[in-house]
């Protein structure tokens, strides 16, 4: 009996992690194992009823039994604790392990993929996306920073870096800016590198020394890594948010 407890408790931990970064513009999934990520479109009517319906069709077929969610936005054990603009209302609050039926683990979703991306050391993430996402990453400990709240002339960071500044100013008046910022970034943070990521890293060209970007699947890899234990500690995580 004790070996086919064992056996079933072995199954049922190899069903696999569902990782989900939800975006201002999209949602993207992608189950532990899986090579690539499905994907949704998002916006200002993008409720937590909404993501459950979109995921009917985007995890469909997949087998999991636990849930990370990188969310833009300020997030606690149980959720976000705060509603973000790019996305609808309805976040703060809502029963997320009912929705799902299994176990869910949260994070910002720039501090996700900071840990996706992380290689040991000290470590400052950016994701340029709809707005600029930050986390730092120092011995297992992730701190959600808000970098994009920085002044810079007139107004601030994130509107500068984020979609609305790359449309408004151009790639070439945009990366001018990136590359004007990061070195004192990465030496206000002491970070021994740095590490970009989202959707608009694409439209990098050549970076300071001690600066790379990352690859598109860290944010799910961070998603598995959410769940990674202490030996011994049952399902306390390794990695500690703040």
């Amino acid at each position: 009996m004790r070996g086919e407890a064992a056996a079933r408790r072995r199954e049922k931990k190899c069903r696999g992690i569902l990782c989900l970064d939800i975006g201002g513009s999209k949602i993207k999934a992608l189950v532990q194992g899986g090579t690539e990520p499905r994907k949704a479109p998002t916006g200002v009517e993008f409720t937590p009823d909404a993501m459950m319906k979109a995921l009917r069709e985007l995890a469909r077929g997949w087998d999991y039994d636990a849930v990370s969610i990188g969310f833009p936005g300020l997030v606690g054990e149980h959720g976000p604790k705060a509603e973000t603009p790019n996305l609808g209302h309805g976040w703060v609050g809502y029963d997320y392990e009912r929705a799902f039926g299994t176990p869910v683990r949260w994070a910002n979703d720039a501090a996700m993929q900071a840990l996706g991306s992380y290689e040991g050391g000290r470590m400052l993430f950016l994701g340029l996306g709809t707005g600029l996402g930050s986390a730092l990453v120092v011995e297992r400990h992730i701190f959600t920073l808000e970098l994009g709240d920085l002044p810079f002339g007139s107004v601030t960071l994130g509107e500068i870096l984020g979609r609305a500044g790359l449309r408004r100013r151009g790639k070439r008046r945009w990366r001018k800016s990136l590359m004007r910022v990061l070195p004192p970034m990465q030496k206000a943070m002491m970070a021994d590198y740095v590490v970009i990521g989202g959707g608009n890293c694409r439209y990098v060209r050549a970076l300071p020394v001690g600066v790379r970007i990352g690859n598109n699947l860290t944010a799910f890899r961070g998603g598995v890594r959410m769940w990674d234990t202490k030996p011994g500690a049952g399902r306390d995580p390794y990695w500690k948010f703040f």
